[in-house]
């Protein structure tokens, strides 16, 4: 279950996921030098539209596709609150594919697969919405904009 894994906040503070527990939760591997990152602005208005309805964007920077993330975390931190106003909670640069993959990551690649029935992320920006009882629901591509998975989600809120 999505409860069990732990991460690293963005500040460095261990954290267990089942303080998301009862919530929507949309999982994202971000990255801050990406064609995909203008996706904060929309990721930030639509967790200020729906956070009142215990809905939450979690965000993973990754550095895995074409090191488009390059700073450490308070580079990270700096760069979204300043360019996109972040207040979603953001965690430490992890890695989504090969051996070092993040236990979180291994966990919702195997619940819902990518294209083809594949695992592995292809890119920036791939996004996982998961119900407010723990269940991967399903598995977006970094081209679905979060404006578009609004009517979706709504439907697990």
């Amino acid at each position: 279950m999505i409860y069990d894994y732990d991460v690293i906040t963005i500040d460095g503070k261990p954290e267990k996921l089942s303080a998301y527990k009862n919530k929507a939760l949309l999982i994202v591997n971000t990255a801050s030098q990406c064609g995909f990152t203008k996706q904060y602005a929309g990721l930030e208005t639509l967790y200020q539209e729906l956070k009142d309805k215990d809905f939450v964007i979690l965000g993973f920077p990754c550095n895995q596709f074409g090191k488009q993330e390059p700073g450490d975390e308070s580079d990270i931190k700096n760069f979204c609150e300043l360019n996109y106003h972040i207040t979603f909670p953001m965690f430490s640069k992890i890695n989504v594919n090969g051996a070092d993959t993040h236990p979180l990551y291994v966990y919702l690649k195997k619940q819902a697969k990518g294209l083809l029935g594949t695992e592995t992320i292809k890119w920036n920006f791939t996004k996982f919405l998961v119900n407010k009882q723990g269940e991967v629901i399903e598995r977006f591509a970094p081209k679905d904009t979060p404006e578009s998975l609004k009517e979706v989600i709504q439907k697990y809120l």
